[in-house]
């Protein structure tokens, strides 16, 4: 009898034990996101290599995050696509599987078809202007679509401006008739090269090094940074300076997540998602003449349009602004006419 007594008291002990641990452990997961005593970790993926500005603008946010919270806050960055592709990366935002993210507008179409707006040629006169409009009312109301998605937009970045790369020159329209140019699965991007009357040929970005140096296609478009880091001029002979179309990147949060952040934590985040944007253009475009130099260097021929020849194009691609109206409405648009206009 004494040993059945001493046995459940024990197991009692044991039960009581338990239930203070799992109170516990539900406070520990509590004051990560009510900001207490436990450090909040961050998991921030993007797609591109250490040494670009992309990955470089993500190491300064999370420096000053982790600075401006006084180690409240831990950010580890996965570059060069670890956490995924963009697709990938923004479904984990949905799910919470991760917590912050870098990608193109580009890649993430399918969720905010709007976002096309970018991808519209000859769009922005100049990049000056293309800050202001991403920065104002428009850049604004796109971001808040992503909200539909559970997802908070914070800013948009920039790969910068796009240029044709082929196995010839292409400066006029008739150059490029015929050429096979590789695209993403983007509507707009896909009728702006049937437009120019090239033959687009969507392929996944992992396979677009390969499918260049097979022939499989011919061209392709890409801002400097993305040409010179995954050196696609190896397997083109020809770069056109074109700046015939604009891609962004948006730094986009996993809205659910970033909802349940103390007040003062959420401010320090998407203060200094946007203020880094800043830094991270103006690092793009300083980088961009290195870019150059080393595809020069390398034997690629680089071909600068005059202005005869980038009004020809422009041209000819404007049926795919009224593409785009027709898709989602002409209002964007027209305001995002309305505010280049302004800033001219």
């Amino acid at each position: 009898m004494l040993k059945s007594k001493k046995m459940s008291l024990l197991l009692a002990c044991v039960l009581l034990l338990s239930i203070i641990a799992v109170g516990c452990s539900n406070g520990a997961k509590e004051s990560a996101t009510g900001g207490t005593d436990k450090v909040i970790e961050i998991s921030y993926g993007h797609g591109f290599m250490p040494d670009t500005p992309h990955h470089q603008s993500a190491i300064k946010f999370k420096e000053e995050v982790e600075k401006a919270t006084d180690g409240r806050v831990k950010v580890t960055v996965f570059p060069s696509g670890q956490l995924g592709s963009a697709r990938e990366m923004f479904e984990g935002l949905q799910m919470g599987t991760q917590e912050i993210a870098l990608v193109p507008t580009a890649r993430i179409s399918g969720f905010a078809p709007e976002l096309q707006l970018f991808d519209l040629p000859f769009l922005f006169p100049d990049r000056e202007t293309g800050y202001k409009v991403m920065d104002g009312e428009v850049g604004t109301e796109l971001l808040d679509k992503l909200s539909q998605q559970g997802v908070k937009g914070v800013a948009f970045y920039e790969d910068g401006y796009k240029h044709f790369t082929a196995n010839k020159a292409v400066a006029t329209v008739n150059d490029f008739k015929g050429v096979k140019f590789r695209t993403m699965e983007s509507p707009i991007i896909i009728s702006q090269f049937k437009a120019l009357g090239a033959v687009p040929v969507p392929i996944d970005f992992g396979e677009l090094y390969n499918s260049l140096q097979l022939g499989v296609v011919e061209g392709q478009e890409n801002p400097l940074v993305t040409i010179e880091s995954n050196k696609f001029y190896e397997v083109q002979s020809h770069l056109t300076l074109s700046e015939h179309a604009y891609l962004a990147h948006v730094l986009i949060f996993s809205n659910d997540w970033f909802s349940k952040l103390p007040e003062d934590i959420q401010e320090i985040l998407y203060e200094k998602g946007r203020e880094i944007a800043q830094w991270q253009r103006q690092a793009v475009q300083d980088e961009e003449i290195k870019y150059i130099q080393t595809i020069r260097d390398a034997g690629t021929t680089v071909v600068e349009l005059t202005d005869e020849q980038k009004n020809e194009l422009k041209e000819a691609t404007k049926s795919v602004h009224d593409e785009y109206s027709k898709q989602f409405g002409s209002e964007i648009l027209e305001k995002t006419y309305a505010e280049i206009k302004k800033y001219q």
